[in-house]
């Protein structure tokens, strides 16, 4: 076995760890360093690979008759370093290569620079993980909640027990919160653009399990693990389709079970009645109607208690899940807006929509009652919040000024050109064209460099200015031609 050969086999040991588990920020920083460790492992593979072919090429004139190590390789199965590996085979294969194919010395090398450059991907998530608290958070907090699948084994099961009308009302409020936790993950996965925000909504799907970043490629888009199951975002959202189906199938079952609650008081009273009308002597019949009323009255009181307490409890947890709901969205948005608003400058639709973002969440945190558990932490973010928000309303507010002192600067030149092309020979059309060249000169160079459209302003400054000189001399020879 040649060293090239020895290095190869060292290959899915090292690929392997190309991989970023979301977790705290002290386990991000470790596999950083352990993904830089890849790194340098894989450039020293290269390395020796370009060595063998220079040596092989300076023996031998004709690549042809290389050494069969030199011309092509293959890679060993990645279920040597780990063999409970499992999931989509082609995203597998995608990530670690075809331990079936031989592949020439090329491909490898070009391989090699793909997970290279994987590597450097992988850092620069995990720094724009390390430098967004709230996500670092929001991340943490769903690995304390069980995963979606097993909540739904969970209430699957439960519903084999006969449940009580009490576990019934609690079977509801899991159920609700639920289908709110599966929807905001559909939907996130569906519909945003932003992968800072996809990772969240899989923390969420996947919850105490937990998920790694494995690759991302063009053919088969974000590939994860989770539990050693290696999946594509497409298998998530079809997992979540059948995991609505699931929960409406547990709301039919649960309707049925409040209906057959019903149905044993209805019968206790009809035979109460049937026992009343089958008294055969007056007197008797009325010591059973007086003793009847007394404990159906007793009874009665100590249902409608029951009851009472039920609804109560009921409220108070629907109350309780209903503003952790609310905060968890709260928090989404504020997440959104923040993303929306990195790296500007942003043009005037993008400041507003992390606006109304923000302006979402504080309302969604200022609807949370003082009473719920969530209530303090609601107002320490609605203090952060409302302070985000007035900064990017100003922001907002700055590039709409800018959008519109570059259009104003716009029409003014266009006038400008209107008065010197269509009266050429008339000073005072042509102290106008002045007056407007300026006024346009100046609305440019008031737009600020934090604005979207400065790059604009700047490109069209020079071409007003020379406008303006021109006329300005041209005004100027007129005069002392005059006089």
């Amino acid at each position: 076995m040649t060293d090239i050969e020895v290095l190869i086999n060292e290959l899915p040991k090292i690929i392997y760890k190309l991989r970023l588990t979301i977790g705290s920020s002290q386990d991000i920083m470790q596999q950083v360093i352990l993904i830089n460790n890849a790194q340098e492992e894989l450039r020293t593979i290269r390395q020796a690979i370009a060595q063998e072919l220079r040596r092989a090429n300076n023996q031998i004139s004709n690549i042809s008759t290389l050494p069969r190590t030199a011309k092509s390789l293959t890679i060993p199965t990645i279920l040597q370093v780990n063999p409970a590996i499992t999931g989509n085979i082609e995203s597998i294969t995608e990530k670690f290569g075809n331990p079936h194919t031989e592949i020439s010395v090329t491909t490898l090398q070009s391989k090699i620079n793909c997970w290279l450059e994987w590597g450097d991907l992988l850092q620069a998530i995990a720094s724009d993980i390390l430098s967004d608290a709230n996500l670092v958070n929001q991340t943490n907090l769903y690995l304390n909640y069980a995963s979606l699948s097993t909540q739904i084994l969970e209430l699957e099961n439960s519903l084999h027990n006969n449940l009580s009308a009490k576990q019934t009302l609690k079977f509801e409020a899991e159920l609700s919160q639920l289908q709110t936790r599966l929807s905001l993950v559909k939907n996130t996965i569906q519909n945003s653009q932003g992968l800072l925000t996809i990772m969240i909504a899989l923390s969420s799907f996947c919850g105490k399990n937990g998920f790694a970043i494995e690759w991302l490629d063009d053919a088969h888009g974000l590939i994860i693990s989770t539990n050693n199951n290696f999946r594509e975002l497409t298998e998530i959202l079809n997992e979540c389709d059948i995991y609505t189906h699931k929960i409406d199938d547990f709301k039919n079952t649960i309707s049925k079970i409040k209906h057959q609650h019903n149905q044993p008081r209805s019968h206790k009273i009809s035979i109460n009645k049937k026992e009343f009308n089958s008294s055969y002597q007056a007197l008797r019949k009325l010591s059973f109607i007086l003793s009847g009323l007394i404990v159906l009255g007793i009874g009665g009181w100590f249902a409608k208690t029951q009851i009472i307490q039920i609804q109560r409890m009921a409220v108070n947890l629907y109350q309780e899940n209903t503003a952790e709901n609310t905060f968890k969205s709260a928090l989404k948005l504020g997440t959104e807006a923040s993303f929306i608003a990195q790296n500007p400058p942003h043009t005037l639709p993008v400041w507003q929509k992390a606006a109304s973002k923000w302006q979402k969440a504080i309302e969604l945190l200022q609807s949370i009652p003082e009473e719920t558990s969530v209530s303090v932490k609601a107002q320490e973010r609605l203090i952060r919040y409302r302070r985000n928000y007035i900064a990017i309303t100003k922001r907002a507010n700055t590039e709409k000024n800018a959008v519109a002192k570059l259009a104003a600067a716009e029409k003014l030149a266009t006038e400008a050109k209107f008065f010197m092309e269509n009266a050429p020979n008339s000073l005072i059309a042509w102290q106008q064209a002045k007056d407007k060249w300026q006024q346009a000169i100046k609305l440019l160079q008031s737009i600020p460099k934090s604005s979207s459209v400065y790059e604009q302003a700047q490109a069209k400054l020079p071409n007003y200015q020379t406008n303006y000189a021109a006329i300005n001399a041209i005004m100027e020879n007129r005069h002392q031609s005059v006089n």
